[in-house]
């Protein structure tokens, strides 16, 4: 359910209109929705291994650390806390309030104040216990693909195969290389959050066993229904209104449900935001807590409430700053940051299974990355392809995004003095 609601968030009602408007045919969009599914399944499966050779909470910065070394941890957890996890939420929050606004007349401000507070009560529900958080998460992922199920029934019974006929010829290859690779930079971000479960492996029963089933099932479970939504959206609408629709799902509900079509659709993204961010909340906050314990961040946020049992400092730190984010109004262009800078961490960990067998060969592994060597290699070669890709077609964002990485090494040199001290003592 973390790793299902967590990838089930906006995207799905907002990320197709644009893949539809890249490409000529209704063939390529269900292709480009596969194609990113079967990348985000190689990446679960290549870390699934981790997730099971280091079944601790912090997930990707406890599998960097381990393999390259605690710089390239520290690296990963504080972009995380910068724009990754943080820009997320802030987008998602405010993704919350505006369909919140179809049923009350919110102003720009309110907006914001709105996103903010959706935060802070997700933030507070996670610090009462995991128990609280898994309960939100679990409902709202189901009723969110319930919402999905009941669109993609209905649609199947009311859609027309004349919209699937009326895409235009194909051009030459070469000229949708391009399309394409914007389409899949668009789907992948839908799919992003594959990976959520690693981060709170700590907190799992048997982590060994589950881990790489939570990340493999739940990537699975996606792909089926973004796929069949997609084809349920093409199927009612037809391609050309898919690209022309700023709000496919509800002109797509509109056409299945009538009048209300409209309110059903912004009630199933307000319940997919609510449990996509919930889950980058119980997440997101125990990378902070894992890089305190090994004493590279601040000692308070590696706290555990003595009651509730949860890291709440880390909660609360990345709670406040997310909500900042939220009324500068920078968490839209930090998001630009966050699909970059994801990337070139997604390579390293993916990489880590290698290095990993390389240090350990002899350790007992509960789960062999499925397709070794070759999955994790495919899912290198395409993550390297779309870094390059970002630096040559927008190396402005790309070297902002790198500029934020960057900015962790002098924070870990202050880091590593702090907390050299802090051993010894």
């Amino acid at each position: 359910m973390i790793n299902v609601g967590s990838m089930i968030g906006s995207g799905i009602f907002l990320v197709p209109a644009a893949v539809a408007m890249y490409l000529p045919s209704w063939h390529l969009v269900l292709l480009v929705w596969i194609g990113g599914g079967i990348v985000s399944l190689f990446g679960a499966l290549s870390v699934a291994e981790l997730g099971a050779l280091y079944p601790s909470a912090g997930g990707q910065y406890v599998y960097l650390r381990e393999t390259y070394g605690e710089l390239c941890g520290f690296l990963y957890g504080w972009t995380a806390f910068a724009v990754i996890m943080t820009a997320s939420i802030s987008a998602v929050a405010v993704a919350f309030a505006t369909y919140l606004g179809y049923f009350f007349s919110f102003s720009p401000a309110s907006v914001k104040v709105v996103a903010v507070a959706s935060i802070l009560i997700l933030t507070t529900v996670n610090c009462i216990g995991v128990k609280a958080g898994a309960i939100v998460q679990n409902g709202f992922t189901a009723l969110k693909l319930a919402m999905l199920a009941v669109l993609v029934m209905v649609g199947a019974i009311k859609g027309s195969a004349a919209n699937l006929s009326s895409s235009a010829p194909l051009p030459a290859l070469s000229a949708l290389v391009g399309p394409l690779g914007l389409a899949l930079v668009a789907v992948l971000w839908a799919y992003d959050g594959w990976i959520e479960i690693a981060y709170v492996a700590g907190e799992v029963k048997d982590p060994q066993r589950n881990i790489p089933r939570s990340l493999i099932i739940g990537t699975l479970v996606v792909i089926v229904s973004y796929i069949a939504t997609n084809f349920i959206y093409l199927f009612v609408l037809s391609l050309g209104k898919v690209a022309h629709s700023k709000l496919v799902a509800a002109d797509a509900s509109t056409v299945l449900f009538g009048s209300i079509g409209a309110a059903l659709a912004a009630v199933g993204v307000i319940f997919a935001t609510v449990g996509s961010n919930n889950g980058f909340i119980l997440t997101g906050a125990r990378i902070y807590y894992a890089m305190s314990k090994e004493g590279t961040v601040f000692e308070a946020l590696g706290k555990v409430h003595q009651t509730f049992r949860t890291p709440v400092n880390s909660l609360v730190a990345q709670g406040v700053w997310a909500s900042l984010l939220v009324l500068s109004g920078t968490f839209d262009q930090l998001i630009t940051y966050v699909i970059f800078t994801s990337w070139v961490f997604y390579a390293l960990t993916a990489g880590a299974v290698f290095i990993a067998r390389r240090k350990l060969p002899g350790l007992w592994r509960p789960y062999r990355t499925f397709g070794y060597p070759l999955t994790p290699i495919l899912f290198i070669v395409f993550a390297l392809f779309l870094v390059v890709n970002t630096l040559i077609e927008d190396p402005r964002d790309a070297g902002i995004g790198l500029g934020i990485v960057a900015m962790g090494f002098p924070l870990y040199a202050y880091w590593r003095r702090s907390g050299s001290r802090r051993r010894a003592a």
